[in-house]
């Protein structure tokens, strides 16, 4: 790949589909409409249509791309060849840097995980991918959690209610915005912010979870 195709500016879809993540992140499946997003874009409504038949067809494959990202992360770390306890400090790591990067995703995913709200029809492939995405990413995690029970480096735990405070402490934590600065008193996206982030949460791990 050249210098020029490395440089190369985003495809419409592409710009369509951060300005809609952006969006969603905002205000919600609801509070958000495709007049807005292609206005947003700098697109007329019938050239948004050209890439996207609906708005739950964009929402799916906002939603998918967003969990796609964060697997992307994830996966080798899953995969990796190292102890549960050096695998989940590193799981959680790159959790968090994915979340930090990308400062629309957390409140992205906490909407959908919170809000009832359900706009994923399952005739829709991005919405098949969305689903798969998730599933995949708290696979991986659940699998390392039970690999580190059943060889005595965690305590015996529950799976789930790990899974859950995990997704608290990594998902909530960067979607709290404006709340969560102030409680820190800090931004919460600067590099010193993350990083302490990365040490509180290793350090509850160490002290809460290793047997």
């Amino acid at each position: 790949m050249g210098p020029s195709a490395a440089l190369a500016p985003p495809s419409s879809r592409e710009k369509i589909l951060d300005v809609a993540e952006r969006l969603f992140a905002r205000g919600g499946y609801e509070g958000v409409g495709l007049r807005e997003v292609a206005k947003q874009v700098g697109l007329g409504k019938s050239s948004l249509f050209h890439h996207f038949n609906s708005k739950d067809q964009l929402y799916c494959e906002v939603l998918a791309r967003a969990l796609g990202r964060i697997r992307l992360h994830l996966d080798p770390v899953v995969k990796a060849e190292i102890s549960p306890a050096n695998k989940l400090v590193r799981w959680v790591e790159t959790l968090v840097d994915a979340l930090a990067e990308q400062p629309t995703t957390a409140r992205l995913l906490m909407r959908e995980l919170v809000e009832d709200e359900q706009f994923r029809p399952a005739e829709l492939p991005e919405a098949a991918a969305a689903e798969a995405n998730l599933a995949g990413i708290l696979r991986g995690i659940r699998e390392l959690l039970e690999e580190g029970v059943a060889r005595g480096t965690f305590r015996s735990i529950s799976v789930p209610q790990t899974v859950q405070t995990l997704i608290g402490a990594t998902v909530y934590h960067f979607a709290s915005g404006e709340f969560g600065a102030k409680l820190l008193g800090r931004p919460l996206l600067s590099a010193e912010a993350v990083k302490l982030r990365k040490q509180e949460l290793v350090c509850m791990l160490q002290h809460g979870l290793v047997a």
